[in-house]
């Protein structure tokens, strides 16, 4: 045993030596894979609902998804009042309690979940395939028929206090509070991310049901099954479940652009160590033909570990741990490019220089070519990996659906991406990330940070809110 232990230590010291390390060169990356949705069947029941199936993987699993067009994007002026109807449809449903509804998914080896978004709230659930067609019937009965119990109004209700109360003690839920508002105003839902406290407590139950009688309906639901499972018994369970749902109102809420700037906001934060930054730029959406360069772009400037301003803010100058940038869409509306960080507060001004400065290096000096193509490889390679599950899979059809994408999408989406060339990607970094038109959100100490930003000649004319 001992003689064992020896060769196993000297075995990880030879491995672990420079030297034998330094005579095993890495592998050459491989050709980037194209990307091929498997096939899929979709149909429609009479009431207007649209089903797809997405034969998937070796496991006997059957992942269920009923997308319905109910969201924040429906509150009006009663902001998450989506999801106070999505919180409440879980407590009960058919006359049974949750508890013991819960307790019949997981005989089925799965649970339910609801998810509430801007434009959809979801309902899910990942069972052995043998009990599909009863988790279809689980499903139809928590969506159709919910109980909306009175004596768990006040609990729910306190939840989603809570969490308000603890997203709004936090620079970032206040910073992208304030973002959102910048970007969509006060009398649009994109405007408001977070209601108050007052109006929480002020929705009833005849307010919860009158948003679902109003939201919730046949025309506006669409329901994906991925997996392995059988697609006859699939198909009867959800005719027989939806098939008499009544085809209720179609979806009138409508979508808008972002706000163009330039403009930026101050929020003062006494004492913060840290400065947390939204720096934004109107951008296009996924309908667009610069999309594809946007997302290169997108990477190569914050939206990879090995990106640019994560290279100089935390590993060159240390004064951020975890920047980051994004694109954000909107269905037929198009979307905006923002940059997050949160910076340590003496160096505000210099993050934000640094940031500036490297836009405008994006904007002038030619990519190169080892950059570009390593770029385009990963995204290709992240894109795959993203559909590598059936809720992948399911995320990414469902995104095409609500944007109303060609049917070859996905399937064109990485040659699109390599397709993308280092010119595009010069060319769109000055066509959507015009310093003239930032907006600016920062949460901070003022008394420290103030000075440091309205001396930077990028913000030299940019305007306060308000003004």
């Amino acid at each position: 045993m001992k003689t064992l232990f020896f060769t196993m230590a000297a075995s990880a010291a030879l491995l672990a030596s420079p030297a034998v390390l330094a005579q095993s060169p890495q592998p050459a990356i491989g050709e980037p894979e194209p990307f091929e949705l498997p096939d899929t069947q979709s149909f429609r029941l009479d009431n207007g609902i649209d089903v797809t199936f997405i034969p998937f993987g070796l496991a006997p699993k059957a992942n269920i998804q009923v997308h319905v067009r109910a969201g924040n994007l429906d509150d009006g002026d009663m902001t998450w009042l989506a999801d106070l109807t999505g919180a409440m449809i879980e407590e009960g449903s058919a006359g049974r309690p949750s508890d013991e509804i819960a307790l019949e998914a997981a005989s089925m080896g799965g649970d339910l979940n609801v998810g509430v978004g801007l434009h959809t709230t979801t309902f899910s659930t990942n069972v052995l395939a043998e009990f599909g067609p009863q988790a279809v019937g689980l499903l139809a009965d928590m969506i159709r028929r919910p109980d909306f119990p009175e004596s768990e109004l006040e609990r729910v209700r306190r939840n989603l206090i809570r969490n308000v109360s603890v997203s709004r003690s936090q620079p970032g839920p206040v910073a992208n509070e304030a973002y959102a508002e910048l970007l969509y105003g006060t009398d649009h839902p994109y405007g408001h991310t977070l209601p108050t406290t007052e109006e929480l407590e002020s929705y009833t139950l005849d307010d919860i049901r009158r948003f679902y009688d109003a939201n919730y309906s046949a025309q506006r639901t669409r329901i994906y099954v991925a997996g392995r499972f059988d697609q006859a018994a699939m198909e009867s369970a959800i005719r027989d479940a939806f098939g008499d749902w009544p085809e209720g109102a179609a979806d009138e809420a409508v979508a808008v652009a972002p706000n163009p700037g330039p403009v930026m906001q101050l929020i003062d934060r006494p004492g913060a160590p840290q400065s947390t930054l939204r720096v934004g730029f109107d951008a296009v959406g996924p309908d667009h033909a610069d999309y594809p360069a946007l997302v290169v772009m997108n990477a190569i400037l914050g939206g990879s570990f090995t990106s640019r301003l994560t290279s100089n803010l935390r590993e060159e100058h240390g004064y951020t741990y975890s920047p980051g940038s994004g694109i954000t869409t909107r269905p037929g509306a198009g979307g905006y490019w923002t940059f997050n960080a949160d910076v340590t507060t003496s160096v505000t001004g210099a993050a934000l220089a640094e940031t500036f400065g490297e836009i405008a290096r994006l904007q002038i000096e030619p990519i190169g070519a080892e950059e570009g193509d390593g770029m385009r490889t990963w995204l290709s390679g992240l894109f795959i990996l993203q559909n590598a599950s059936t809720g992948g899979l399911i995320g990414q059809v469902a995104y095409r659906d609500l944007y109303g994408l060609p049917d070859d999408y996905l399937d064109t989406y990485v040659t699109n991406i390599l397709s993308v060339t280092n010119e595009d990607i010069t060319r769109v970094a000055n066509t959507y990330l015009d310093t003239d038109e930032v907006i600016l959100v920062i949460v901070g100490d003022l008394e420290q940070i103030e000075d440091q930003v309205t001396a930077l000649p990028q913000l030299e004319d940019v305007p306060m809110a308000g003004e």
